[in-house]
């Protein structure tokens, strides 16, 4: 019985931590808006977006990373679905761009987009009628992807906090050896403009 509390605590636990981004949104007619997010190489990531139809106005979607790759475009869309791999830790958008005639008064549209990615995007009901999986060994097979997942998101922060920890102290040291630097280059300066003037009011004979 305790056994069976504490897996159910557990799956609620984890079940707490799956973010599924869903988001709505008003465009203005010939604007563009985007949604970015910060992702892990090697991650799928799906989609699913609607937009309210309005005659004669278009709206365009683009997915693209920080060097401009496109990863996922549409033209013309009204509703629809979307997918993409990650490459690399990047950041990605997905633009969503509006286009209405010169000769037609634009109105607003309003934007709906779902994203999953990761674990979230795997369907586990396909694959336990795949694997002969009943519903509780599907179920313990999803909570063990999840907790891959949340282990290797931790991993990934530990290793970004070591990394900025170790750019800190780097930082910290260069101060500091410029801080010396310019201490040193005061002092010569001070020194020299001590010399200078001494060397001065003797040539001026002001004294000896």
């Amino acid at each position: 019985m305790n056994k069976m509390y504490a897996w159910i605590v557990s799956s609620v636990f984890i079940s707490l931590l799956i973010t599924v981004n869903c988001i709505s949104f008003n465009i203005q007619p010939n604007t563009q808006k985007c949604l970015k997010e910060e992702l892990q190489g090697n991650v799928p990531v799906v989609g699913e977006f609607e937009v309210s139809e309005q005659p004669g106005q278009k709206i365009d979607y683009i997915v693209t990373d920080s060097k401009g790759h496109i990863l996922a475009q549409r033209q013309d869309v009204s509703k629809g679905k979307f997918s993409f791999n990650t490459e690399t830790y990047d950041m990605y958008e997905i633009c969503f761009i509006s286009h209405v005639p010169q000769h037609q008064k634009g109105i607003t549209q309003l934007v709906t987009v779902t994203t999953k990615h990761g674990v979230e995007t795997k369907n586990y009901e396909t694959l336990g009628e795949a694997a002969n999986l009943k519903p509780m060994e599907r179920e313990l097979k999803r909570l063990e992807d999840l907790s891959n997942s949340i282990v290797q998101d931790f991993a990934f922060m530990r290793k970004r906090e070591e990394e900025m920890r170790d750019t800190n102290e780097s930082t910290n040291n260069r101060v500091l050896y410029f801080s010396i630097f310019s201490i040193f280059i005061l002092l010569g300066l001070a020194v020299w403009q001590v010399l200078y003037l001494r060397r001065y009011f003797k040539a001026k004979k002001l004294i000896e």
